[in-house]
């Protein structure tokens, strides 16, 4: 299976350099799927370097929880696109696409592949498919109210209103995202996002993109899943999340909803037992992989490849 991905790899690059197009290889794929292991053997086959494409790994202070590459697991690839800012910092898509696209000229610029690797669709989904996005402020006040309205009238409530505004942008974003549900009524209400959400601004692709995904049978990939958690928690992630907690991140910011924290925050404080807390993190992680996968089964022009063979 590796001998013909490598061939495959091969011949991409062989019709972009034959086209003058830019190469852009993309290793999409749910959580604990192998992403990290894989993307690295491949870098130092292709003389790649890795982009990531992970929504809360832009955030400092936050390894364990986020399943960072550690320093040691590398093997000199160079990584972008981690540690960025601090929790408490926003980084909205249009910084994220600013940056990662940045990354993506110099490697070029270098004679190198980039490679776009992570489990964050909207941010694979800007780059690819060039999104345009409208450089709408934060409006606090607006943020404030709809959260508000979120814990008084329930998530549908508010969700229903971005249908109302943009039903594209309320057909790609799931209604426990309150982060993104939040941001994409944000830009429709103002001046400057009046014509819709950002995947609405869909410009010609810059680059020559081929996507690989990693692809388990759902109960593998279940087993992988729970596994992780428990190595997190034997790694540290109490004692991690006990330090953010201490530098003052409450759960309450976009960053610390990332799986993981906001389990480990309520055992920290004895509102759960620590079992009952691997347990809602393993299920709330099952979750969130059955909506990646709902997501990338839709992302076009996917070469899928059996994570049975990549782990061989």
């Amino acid at each position: 299976m590796l001998e013909n991905i490598e061939q495959i790899i091969t011949q991409f690059l062989k019709n972009s350099a034959e086209s003058g197009a830019k190469p852009l290889l993309v290793i999409l794929g749910p959580t604990a799927s192998g992403k990290t292991a894989f993307s690295i053997e491949i870098a130092k086959k292709f003389n790649g370097e890795i982009i990531s494409a992970d929504s809360r790994q832009i955030y400092k202070f936050m390894d364990i929880g986020t399943a960072k590459v550690k320093n040691n697991e590398t093997e000199g690839i160079p990584h972008y696109m981690i540690d960025e800012v601090e929790p408490d910092k926003e980084f909205t898509l249009a910084d994220y696409v600013r940056k990662a696209k940045f990354h993506i000229e110099e490697i070029l610029k270098h004679g190198k592949l980039p490679i776009l690797v992570g489990g964050t669709g909207l941010y694979i989904r800007a780059i690819c498919q060039n999104y345009n996005i409208p450089h709408v402020a934060p409006n606090y006040e607006l943020r404030n109210q709809l959260e508000k309205e979120i814990l008084e009238n329930g998530e549908e409530f508010v969700y229903q209103k971005l249908v109302e505004l943009d039903p594209d942008a309320a057909a790609r974003i799931h209604p426990h995202n309150h982060v993104y549900m939040i941001r994409a009524i944000e830009i429709a209400t103002a001046e400057e996002g009046k014509h819709g959400f950002a995947s609405e601004r869909k410009g010609d692709c810059e680059y020559n993109v081929l996507k690989l995904g990693i692809d388990w049978e759902r109960e593998r990939l279940y087993l992988r899943i729970d596994e992780r958690a428990k190595n997190q928690i034997d790694e540290g992630l109490i004692n991690e999340t006990k330090s953010l907690l201490n530098k003052g991140y409450t759960t309450k910011l976009p960053s610390m909803s990332s799986l993981g924290y906001p389990e480990i925050a309520a055992y920290l404080n004895s509102e759960i037992s620590l079992g009952d807390a691997l347990k809602m993190i393993q299920q709330n992680t099952r979750n969130y992989a059955k909506r990646q996968l709902t997501w990338f089964r839709r992302e076009p022009d996917v070469l899928w490849v059996p994570g049975e063979k990549i782990s061989e």
